[in-house]
């Protein structure tokens, strides 16, 4: 009860930053980004495209990958408008197939751009059933997999960056709080949805992607450790967006309800906010493995700190996204 007054209310945590907060607030205080190229995924609206705009505006030199390149090409025109001196180069990627993250990644590498930020933010929810071309459930392999193969092909780029320029690089994954919702065997549930549309439950199937996003933190911060690399990795929950909300009927009730409703969602400049934070703000140099929620550090399921759990995902991810025949995704979730 405590913490929704204080979300309510905007009662600022340790960093100085609270609920109501906004992405342009929390950057006020970082350092010249002109020298910082990042990586953003799912740019072309929402969080990501404020987010996108405001790292803009501090200086940094955007890549924008999406699967619709005339939306990112929109993205880029209505920054440019802005700020009219941001470089930002648009690319293709839709992150639901392995083949055009490999494509993508290699395209990128062939520009010789250094990478100091990589922000993995595009996810989907979906209703219906479907898999991938790579024989995954959609949701799971758009939000989670597509983003675990990409961190992956970049980490050496990243790592090389900070090598060479000293600036400590950072990996941002957008996940959500409704990850709390999933509990079970998360393998075999994916297995579950992929091969049987009868069992599938777009929430519980969204919770489990970002569950997925929770837990490749935890053991991708362990293994940058483990390696001395200058570079970390945490995750965020950006909050619940105000959007329009259609009222099927009027009344005292439906008013009182959406009215109540509206003051626990989020603006997106202040959606953007938790994201900006963790990519630029000084206070989280060598901070790494965390999660974080209105720009302060916070709790994840216990599920979602289950190390054992990060490091069994990550050995199925590391199947899923192979290339060696060997080793087939049909026999991990069958």
């Amino acid at each position: 009860m405590l913490e929704t007054v204080k979300y309510l209310i905007g009662s600022a945590g340790p960093s100085g930053f609270s609920s109501k907060s906004t992405a342009e607030q929390v950057t006020d205080v970082c350092p010249d980004l002109r020298s910082i190229t990042a990586i953003i995924t799912g740019a072309t609206s929402g969080i990501g495209a404020e987010t996108a705009r405001v790292l803009a505006k501090r200086g940094a030199r955007l890549v924008l990958p999406a699967r619709s390149v005339k939306a990112a090409e929109d993205t880029k025109a209505r920054i440019l408008s802005e700020y009219p001196e941001s470089e930002i180069i648009v690319m293709g990627l839709d992150l639901s197939s392995l083949h055009s993250v490999r494509r993508f990644v290699a395209d990128f590498l062939s520009l010789n751009c250094p990478l100091n930020l990589l922000i993995n933010n595009a996810g989907k929810f979906s209703h219906g059933h479907g898999t991938s071309e790579d024989g995954v459930e959609m949701t799971f392999a758009t939000n989670y997999l597509g983003h675990f193969l990409l961190t992956k092909l970049l980490l050496k780029k990243m790592i090389s960056t900070a090598e060479t320029t000293g600036v400590q690089g950072r990996i941002v994954n957008v996940s959500s709080s409704i990850h709390t919702w999933f509990s079970g065997d998360m393998i075999r549930y994916l297995g579950l949805i992929t091969n049987n549309k009868r069992e599938y439950d777009g929430t519980r199937a969204y919770a489990l992607s970002k569950l997925a996003n929770v837990l490749h933190t935890k053991e991708l911060a362990q293994r940058l450790k483990e390696m001395e690399a200058n570079v970390t990795v945490n995750c965020v929950h950006p909050g619940i967006v105000r959007t329009r909300l259609t009222r099927d009927r009027e009344g005292l009730i439906t008013d009182l309800v959406f009215f109540l409703a509206s003051k626990l969602l989020k603006t997106i400049p202040q959606a953007a906010a938790t994201t900006c934070y963790v990519a630029t703000n000084p206070r989280v140099v060598n901070v790494s493995g965390k999660y974080y929620s209105d720009c302060n550090e916070a709790s994840t399921s216990k599920l979602g700190s289950n190390l054992s759990e990060a490091a069994r995902l990550w050995s199925a991810s590391e199947i899923m996204v192979s290339t060696n025949p060997k080793l087939k995704t049909s026999n991990l979730l069958n």
